[in-house]
């Protein structure tokens, strides 16, 4: 892995740049997915690396230790794309029993698996915010209303990387007021 410096210099760069748009916030929850294979430059769910996984979970680790906010580590489809988290991030989500394993999981699910200080899997989240390194469609685990978010870093090695944050859908039509005020209270 002799590029694994360059990745995490750019991961750093990338996490930096994604919280001053995210602007995630203490218990907020972030779903990573990644393909380890396609960072290395192999196709998804080929040549999974445990190295390539460290390193990237350090790195949101130290995210997580700054901002207070929860992972969810998405797994690969063999898996249904179900999700590694830590159980007390996890109540309000229906857990399932499975331990994910690089061929049934991915090398990344199943790193955070081993290294979560009380990891559980859960099928389906809504989270506040998502990063996706190759392509591995988080697009279901994000809240509505899903906003795009740009990087001057477009990708971790080979894989391609997407991000987003949610904010909270606006509703009720012309009438609809989104801005708190003392006279825009009353209905009539």
């Amino acid at each position: 892995m002799t590029n694994l410096h360059l990745w995490k210099q750019n991961l750093q760069t990338l996490l930096a740049e994604f919280q001053e748009q995210a602007n995630l916030s203490k218990d907020d929850l972030l779903v990573i997915g990644c393909s380890t294979s396609e960072v290395i430059g192999e196709r998804i769910g080929t040549s999974g690396t445990d190295e390539v996984a460290e390193m990237i979970f350090k790195e949101l680790s130290h995210l997580k230790e700054e901002t207070g906010i929860q992972l969810a580590f998405q797994c690969c489809e063999h898996l249904n794309r179900a999700l590694v988290m830590e159980k007390k991030a996890a109540h309000f989500y229906e857990k399932v029993t499975v331990i994910p394993v690089r061929k049934a999981g991915g090398a990344m699910a199943t790193y955070a698996f081993q290294h979560m200080e009380e990891p559980v899997v859960v099928e389906h989240i809504k989270a506040d915010a998502g990063i996706d390194i190759g392509d591995t469609f988080i697009g279901m685990h994000l809240k509505h209303v899903a906003v795009p978010l740009r990087s001057k870093i477009k990708s971790i090695g080979e894989a391609h990387v997407t991000m987003a944050k949610t904010r909270p859908k606006l509703i009720g039509g012309a009438r609809a007021i989104y801005e708190h005020t003392h006279e825009n209270t009353s209905c009539h």
